[in-house]
């Protein structure tokens, strides 16, 4: 059988950035290493932090504000988010270890959602958070989002890391059992695992608020998770040659069920990517047609997150170094 044509392969559905001005996400991503340097993540690697370009994420995809420090609130957010994964799911050499991730994730959630112990044990619980840089990290870029989030934005916020949490838990229960899940299982924790966690501050950053009516009614719910979904697997795409071989991705799952050549599984990725994306839009034009003004801006703002999300994969100094192109 003839290999496809370069003609013939899929390519990625999927807008490009509305905007792109490289000063304002130097100057967010300035900000975010300084206070990364302050809190005490990343130490000895802030030459990699800076060349991850998160203020150049935020930039590109939220293009509704041009206001630095808002767009720090939500960089602050995502290099937490980031380091979480870093330090006690993905890096052996900061210290991530599957046989603890349950607890360590638990015992973050009570900065994200403040537990209320006796005075004793209050006590300890806050002595442990003084000594978790992770656990300082999210405290603080909670107080900034908090600054410009509602109080259902918050909420929201609190929602989605519990599932985010219940996420890298499961990837953890891979980790230590040494197991290779079927796809299906993989596209589930990669439903928990989106990129939901930083898409949910959309009207956050656009000085808005989609009310929670609209945010969880079922159908805007679905079509909000399916362009995550999507946006997910972009990374999973850029990722991949830079994670350990026991690391887990969706053309690696692919080639370990279906036996196939891992450019194969790349292209079976991208359709898969695709499907989603085509899915997306269909649900986004019906929603559009039927919902409210807020609505249409917020999945206006959607898509353009998906465009500004995808640019910064294909640049980001986190998967490419300063002689390649990007794709």
């Amino acid at each position: 059988m003839a290999k496809p044509s370069e003609k013939d392969e899929p390519q990625l559905f999927c807008p490009g950035p509305l905007r792109d001005d490289r000063a304002l996400g130097e100057q967010v991503n300035q900000a975010v290493v300084t206070w990364a340097e302050e809190i005490g993540i990343y130490p000895g690697r802030l030459d990699k932090l800076r060349a991850a370009n998160f203020g150049r994420y935020m930039m590109l995809a939220h293009p509704a504000t041009s206001d630095p420090d808002r767009l720090l609130a939500a960089t602050k957010c995502l290099v937490a988010e980031w380091a979480t994964d870093d330090y006690y799911v993905d890096e052996v050499s900061l210290g991530a270890d599957p046989m603890v991730v349950g607890s360590r994730l638990a015992n973050l959630y009570t900065v994200v959602d403040p537990a209320s112990l006796p005075r004793k044990y209050a006590a300890e619980m806050a002595e442990h958070h003084k000594l978790q840089p992770i656990s300082v990290a999210f405290r603080s870029a909670m107080e900034h989002l908090a600054e410009y989030a509602t109080v259902a934005q918050m909420a929201r916020f609190q929602h989605q890391m519990a599932i985010l949490f219940l996420a890298w838990t499961q990837e953890a229960d891979w980790h230590a059992n040494r197991r290779t899940p079927p796809v299906w299982e993989y596209l589930v924790q990669r439903h928990l695992n989106s990129y939901l966690p930083p898409m949910i501050l959309i009207d956050v950053l656009g000085g808005y608020e989609l009310p929670p009516e609209e945010y969880f009614r079922p159908d805007v719910r679905e079509a909000f998770t399916t362009a995550a979904n999507a946006a997910v697997l972009i990374n999973d795409l850029y990722s991949g040659k830079n994670e350990s071989e026991t690391d887990h991705n969706l053309p690696n799952v692919l080639v370990a069920e279906d036996r196939i050549s891992h450019r194969e599984a790349v292209l079976r990725t991208v359709k898969i990517h695709n499907e989603l994306m085509d899915t997306f839009v269909t649900q986004a034009a019906h929603l559009s047609a039927s919902g409210s003004p807020t609505l249409r801006r917020f999945l206006a703002d959607t898509w353009a997150w998906l465009g500004g999300s995808r640019e910064w994969h294909a640049t980001s100094g986190r998967y490419h170094d300063s002689k390649e192109e990007k794709s």
